[in-house]
């Protein structure tokens, strides 16, 4: 789980001729679920079973399947509660980003001149060294053994397959539908797990 914010620090793009959306547009964040080459993910929320892995995202970004979102304006207890801990989880990955940028100097220079795989692997390396150093430590919190492995993909398909492959991961990826129907599931998953009466909201 990782931020569009945590995501846009790295980004080659100026920092000031872009907001979210326009670092949204030119990321190729979603460029391997597009493709059909993301690693699968399925995991079951209040029961119900999603496919996609998600980002948590502020209110800026659209209501697609691969965002969850706070609410604006939190009208009951419940969605209070999942504004209060969606937040908190977005500040957690944001806070974890910093600190690979404290340890590891090479995140924190312009990454203007770079190439944007340059860019990657920068941050598949500092990420990779960190993990390997918390493993060392005895602080790791993560089993490695059950990171899902990406199926092999067909990849002699025609230029007509890819583009309908595209089509439909597109058309997926921004089913509003599926977006507020995890929202209201993860509310009602945390929801389930809160002790209400020691609870302040």
């Amino acid at each position: 789980m990782i931020t569009p914010a945590a995501e846009r620090k790295h980004s080659k793009q100026c920092i000031g001729a872009n907001n979210d959306i326009n670092v949204l547009d030119n990321s190729s964040l979603f460029d391997d679920l597009l493709d059909d080459k993301a690693p699968v993910a399925p995991y079951v929320v209040n029961g119900v079973g999603f496919e996609k892995g998600y980002y948590l995202a502020d209110g800026i970004y659209p209501q697609w399947a691969t965002f969850v979102k706070s609410f604006t304006v939190a009208n009951d207890a419940k969605h209070a509660y999942f504004k209060k801990r969606q937040e908190s989880a977005r500040k957690d990955v944001e806070r974890a980003f910093g600190v690979l940028q404290g340890r590891w100097g090479i995140i924190q220079q312009p990454a203007r001149q770079y190439h944007v795989n340059t860019i990657r692997r920068i941050m598949y390396s500092c990420i990779i060294m960190h993990n390997m150093i918390l493993e060392d430590q005895k602080m790791a919190v993560f089993d490695w053994n059950e990171v899902y492995a990406n199926p092999s993909r067909n990849m002699q398909r025609t230029w007509v397959e890819r583009c309908e492959t595209q089509r439909r991961k597109n058309k997926e990826m921004r089913d509003r539908e599926m977006h507020l129907s995890l929202q209201q599931n993860l509310m009602e998953h945390i929801w389930q797990q809160v002790d209400h009466e020691d609870e302040d909201f």
